[in-house]
């Protein structure tokens, strides 16, 4: 018996027909939107190197928030500029430091809104590293763990629903999940970059966040492009430290990375789509060589069927917006 040629053209010739087959879903509720936040009152400061995306003051997050809701968008993870800094990076785990403030503004204007917040020392140290340096400019690993665990407490006694250390130390997802544990805050959840490469796509937002090093680089903590097996390793030591969800961090040049990570753990897995990728997009499209919605929803889509279950994206408000004019 002889069957019928197979012709996939059939079912792409309507947009009824392709929603029928589409293997695929992007939604607003798969987004997390990032916001910077800094002191002050008023301040909306457009990021140069990022259209579209501001450095915000306190007073500003309720209507974020506010916005972020009626687009869909169910969360955002907060990075915090403080007014100064110093070598030990007091600010990241001070009782008043620019994140704790922000958890506490969100929370109170929105209590049911998810906070997420990044768990790192770059953003307060004077040197723009990671963590506590040694006399010969190396980050001291297990010091440093202190700091981290010391932060993530002050941000669940803030009110964050999660936390997400950035770092790259070693044992930083066990050291977190203790001391979270004998704080009482047993279901504060850990969102570990798992995977997070020494990228050059991380540019735009070192401007935002102004965290760029004073010297050096962070190739000595965070991992070589090279590298995909031992992405693995890496996922693997945070899901036995506690990791809640792991994250491969950036996303569109490491889609291989998702895709293995997601295959072998089955772990809720978070892709970040980083700065570099969002201002190369918002670039092209404004000299006219893109379709912006086009290509935007293209590349998460990819992130989608990578494997990723969630995307940290600046694209978020735009992207839900797109989304909802399809409905």
């Amino acid at each position: 018996m002889e069957f019928p040629i197979y012709r996939p053209r059939r079912m792409r010739r309507t947009e009824t027909l392709r929603a029928m087959v589409r293997e695929t879903s992007l939604d607003a509720n798969d987004l997390i939107y990032p916001i910077f936040v800094e002191f002050g009152s008023g301040v909306r400061r457009e990021v140069s190197s990022m259209p579209g995306v501001f450095n915000v003051s306190l007073d500003q997050l309720p209507a974020e928030v506010d916005e972020l809701k009626a687009l869909g968008i169910p969360a955002v993870i907060l990075f915090g500029i403080p007014d100064t800094k110093d070598e030990a990076g007091s600010g990241a785990y001070a009782e008043e430091g620019i994140v704790q403030q922000a958890i506490r503004t969100i929370k109170a204007h929105d209590p049911g809104f998810t906070v997420i917040t990044d768990v790192c020392m770059c953003e307060y140290t004077s040197h723009g590293h990671c963590g506590i340096l040694d006399d010969q400019g190396c980050v001291l690993n297990d010091v440093t763990l202190e700091m981290l665990a010391q932060a993530a407490v002050s941000h669940a006694e803030a009110g964050a629903d999660m936390v997400a250390p950035s770092d790259m130390m070693d044992g930083r997802v066990g050291a977190i999940r203790a001391a979270l544990d004998a704080e009482g805050f047993e279901n504060v959840p850990i969102m570990a970059y798992s995977a997070k490469y020494s990228s050059g796509y991380y540019g735009p937002f070192r401007d935002a966040a102004d965290s760029a090093p004073s010297f050096g680089d962070r190739r000595a903590y965070q991992m070589d492009p090279a590298n995909g097996d031992e992405a693995l390793r890496e996922t693997a030591l945070d899901i036995a430290e506690g990791a809640d969800i792991v994250m491969v961090k950036p996303a569109l040049a490491y889609l291989d990375v998702v895709r293995r990570v997601k295959d072998e753990f089955g772990y809720p897995t978070c892709a970040y789509n980083v700065s570099g990728e969002y201002a190369m997009v918002k670039a092209a499209a404004r000299n006219g060589w893109i379709d912006e919605k086009r290509v935007v929803l293209e590349t998460l889509t990819s992130m989608r069927r990578a494997g990723a279950d969630m995307i940290i994206t600046y694209h978020a408000k735009d992207a839900a917006r797109w989304l909802k004019e399809g409905e």
